[in-house]
């Protein structure tokens, strides 16, 4: 796999995106950028107090990811962690930077609602699992990407990944 990847971990908020996409990062030697910090503050306000974010809400955000994709990461590769729940914010990231991989983290609501219930200093209330359930569109075949199942150590779901990964047809831009 070429060092020059750039690879968003996605899924619904507490299946260890940020912890994995880290671990990814430091395991392909490329640099790690965390999506809730490209969040306004409006965002990180309304979701704080329980309330989804609407489309509306996530354009700035998903032009920021787009940014940091197009001018820092695809210079160098780089994986971030962006929930990325709809096939339409994942299009428009593409079009910020064509050729990104998708690695979606995916499992079962109970294991992520325990999860989520017993970390800390996080925004992202557990009562809003229900809406990011609901606003996911798993990735469809014409996309490129995996999908990875997130029970085990986060070093367990980072090598799943890693393996997945390496067997996806990349092709470079």
């Amino acid at each position: 796999m070429s060092t020059q990847r750039v690879i968003v971990v996605m899924g619904v908020a507490g299946t260890g995106k940020t912890t994995v996409g880290q671990l990814l990062a430091e395991a392909l030697g490329i640099p790690y950028a965390e999506g809730d910090a490209f969040h306004p503050a409006a965002n990180i306000a309304k979701m704080s107090a329980g309330n989804p974010l609407d489309d509306e809400d996530r354009r700035p955000w998903l032009d920021a990811i787009g940014e940091w994709l197009r001018n820092s990461a695809a210079l160098r590769g780089g994986v971030i962690a962006a929930s990325c729940l709809k096939r339409a914010y994942r299009d428009r990231l593409r079009t910020a930077a064509p050729g990104i991989v998708f690695v979606h983290l995916a499992g079962d609501r109970p294991l992520i609602e325990k999860r989520m219930a017993e970390r800390k200093g996080h925004f992202m209330p557990t009562t809003l699992l229900d809406s990011q359930f609901a606003a996911l569109e798993p990735l469809q075949d014409d996309e490129l990407g995996v999908v990875v199942e997130v029970s085990g150590s986060p070093q367990d779901i980072t090598e799943r990944a890693l393996t997945a990964l390496r067997r996806l047809p990349i092709h470079e831009n």
